[in-house]
Parts: structure tokens; C-alpha cells; sequence
């Protein structure tokens, strides 16, 4: 039996996604910046795909800027805002490398979370400046899942940096949050398709009205000159259908997972000697399990999972193979011991009993493995 539980690396397509994109990998293939017919069918396509990702994500049909994924949408809302030199920019610890890195290379600042992965507030409040041009913090942290606190963290910037603009990586936030609602009080918000059952290379860049924003690539005018490049039309179908299914079965998606991590959470603790879970599942999504195996190395530990079929990660996908401790569970306070002795299981719209049972009968035999 295998057990996929790595969803929030990637999450198998849904199949109203692949059923949506298979037309416009085929039949319709046209460029829909071009002026006849067939390349009209594919405009009208994105329009209609346009329409669907604002609904889903409470905003205007013009405010959504397509792009290649949650990368490219983190790195264009952080290095197209306004504003340079340091102090300018300010992010959280904890958030993808996507974001941290375009941070840093804006000479930005960051903001330390606790040990849940809550965004400390205060210090929050002391970063921000009249000078601020731009506050990133992720709506739900992809390696332990922990929910931040974004209307208190606006209304922050609002007050101590009125300049600033509000962005937020809301990647991980798909299908287990109401990221519509929640999103509301961000002015930039960042999704990628293949998060929540799209294909992958696809994402989109929720962009306000009145928000300022340079692009980062040149060339033609696509997406109101904001994301110039030929779209990418499938791509862009599929993860409008993805979309509107994760957020319509949200509820009971949600409350089915969150059963089944619990189970496969507190199954784990009560079997398995000196395992902790990293946060706890209060006022985090739904599904994630991040767990603390004492003792053992997480890269040996995912191999003999992986033996048994069982898939799982020692953090983010974009980070595998890193030799060095995860600076989410740095930022959190874990030593580094700790952190390299981590392992995420994260669930998904597909994830069964009998997956989470698989985990439970395998691990606490290689865990006894790995220590003696």
C-alpha cells in the first residue's frame, strides 16, 4: 500500500482540473493575444478562468495577475513594490524561502515568531516605520501549518506604516481556510494551483486596486503589463477548476482531514517513544502533522518510510535535500537536533483511513529500527 502523505508539497490533480485543460491542450490551442478566431476562444477561456479565481478569492476580475506559481507571485509582489533601500521591506522569520530571499536581497527586515509560529506582534510594531513600503506574512506557514494572525498584523501597518502595502503568501492557505475572507485586509496575495489539486507551473498574484507594483520581467504587454509572456491557457483553466472545487468543498474537506490527522497525530505520540508534536493543532490547518522524533535522523527516517510506501517530507519540497536545519523550526526555538530530527506529514483532499493506518502500523517498527 502506498500512503501519500506530502500534499502540501504537491497534491494529486483533481479531475475537474485535468477534464477543464485537456480541450486547451488540444482542440484549442491558440495564442489569446492574437486577433483572429482561434485565438479568441483561448481569451475568452482566461477571461472566464479570470472570473472564477476572483470569485474564489473575494477581488476583482482585474485585479488578478496570472503567473508561473507561488514563486514568481511572491517575488513579484515583494520586488515590484515600492521603496528601496534597507528598512523598507519587513517579513516575518518563518516564511518561504521565495519571499525571505526576495526580502533579503531588498535588504529587508524580519520579524521573530513564538514557539507556535505566531508572528510576534510587538516586535511586529516596532519594525514598522513611516518608511515601510511593504509587510509580507504568510497567511498559513507550509511547514507546520500554524494560521498567522493577519487582521491584527493589518491593522498594525495600518496604524505604524501607512504607506506600506500588505502581502501575503497565502499558497499553503487553499482549501483548508476561508482565504477569501481572511485575505481581505491583504492588498497583495499569492496562490499556487498545484497546492490544491491544479497542475503544476501556475499561480496567480492577487493584486488591490490602487496598489503599486513594477514588474520584474519585461516584454509584452500581458496581464495589463504587470506579467508580460504568452499564457500559459490550460494551466490557467485547470487552476480556475481547482480552485472553485477546493473552495466549495472546503467545509467538509477540512472537517474530514482534521479527524484524520488527530488520529494520525495522537496515534503516533501514544505509540512511539519521545515524539512531540511541533505545534499544537489548535490554530493551525487542518492538515498538518508535523511531528519531533527524538533520536532519529530525519533523512534515514523518510528513506525506510519511503520503503514502506509511505511518503512523507522533512519540511518544504523547494528545501529537500538541504543539509541544514529548517529555519521555520530554527525560528521557533527548536535546537538544531530537534529540527533535523523533524518530519511533516501533511494530508490532503485524497488522504483515507486507511493511508493514516498504514503510517501508524509502519512507523513505530522503523523508529525502533533507526534507535537501535
Amino acid at each position: 500500500m502506498q500512503a501519500y502523505l506530502d500534499h502540501a508539497a504537491t497534491t494529486p490533480m483533481r479531475p475537474e482540473s485535468l477534464a477543464a485543460m485537456v480541450p486547451y491542450l488540444t482542440e484549442h490551442f491558440g495564442n489569446p493575444s492574437g486577433p483572429h478566431s482561434v485565438a479568441r476562444r483561448a481569451l475568452v477561456a482566461i477571461d472566464e478562468a479570470r472570473d472564477e479565481v476572483a470569485r474564489c478569492l473575494g477581488c476583482e476580475p482585474g485585479e488578478v495577475v496570472f503567473t508561473s506559481g507561488g514563486t514568481e507571485s511572491d517575488n513579484l509582489a515583494v520586488l515590484g513594490a515600492p521603496g528601496s533601500g534597507p528598512g523598507t521591506v519587513v517579513c516575518s522569520a518563518v516564511e518561504h524561502h521565495a519571499v525571505l530571499n526576495s526580502c533579503e536581497a531588498r535588504l529587508g527586515a524580519t520579524v521573530p515568531v513564538d514557539r507556535a509560529g505566531v508572528l510576534d506582534l510587538d516586535a511586529l510594531a516596532h519594525r514598522l516605520r513611516p518608511e515601510v513600503e511593504l509587510v509580507s506574512v504568510m497567511l498559513v506557514n507550509n511547514e507546520v501549518g500554524t494560521v498567522q494572525p493577519l487582521a491584527e498584523v493589518a491593522a498594525l501597518v495600518r496604524e505604524l506604516a501607512p504607506r506600506a502595502r500588505l502581502h501575503t503568501d497565502a499558497v499553503a492557505a487553499v482549501g483548508w481556510t476561508d482565504v477569501a475572507r481572511l485575505t481581505s485586509v491583504a492588498d497583495l496575495v499569492s496562490i499556487s494551483a498545484h497546492k490544491f489539486g491544479g497542475p503544476k507551473g501556475v499561480g496567480a498574484l492577487v493584486v488591490r486596486a490602487g496598489s503599486p507594483l513594477a514588474p520584474v520581467l519585461f516584454g509584452g504587454p500581458q496581464e495589463r503589463g504587470r506579467r508580460p509572456g504568452t499564457h500559459d491557457v490550460a494551466g490557467i483553466v485547470g487552476m480556475a477548476a481547482a480552485l472553485r472545487v477546493a473552495t466549495d468543498t472546503r467545509t467538509d474537506t477540512a472537517g474530514r482531514v482534521a479527524v484524520l490527522r488527530d488520529r494520525l497525530a495522537v496515534g503516533l505520540v501514544a505509540t512511539i517513544e519521545d515524539v512531540i508534536q511541533t505545534t499544537a493543532n489548535e490554530g493551525k490547518v487542518a492538515s498538518s502533522c508535523h511531528l519531533v522524533v527524538g533520536g532519529v535522523d530525519r533523512e534515514e527516517l523518510l528513506v525506510l518510510l519511503d520503503d514502506e510506501g509511505v511518503c512523507a517530507s522533512a519540511g518544504a519540497a523547494c528545501a529537500s535535500g538541504a543539509v541544514e536545519p529548517s529555519h521555520v523550526l530554527l525560528a521557533l526555538g527548536l535546537s538544531p537536533a530537534e529540527a533535523t530530527s523533524a518530519v511533516r506529514f501533511s494530508l490532503g483532499y485524497t488522504t483515507t483511513v486507511g493511508e493514516v493506518d498504514h503510517v501508524l502500523d509502519v512507523m513505530p517498527k522503523i523508529v525502533e529500527r533507526l534507535r537501535a
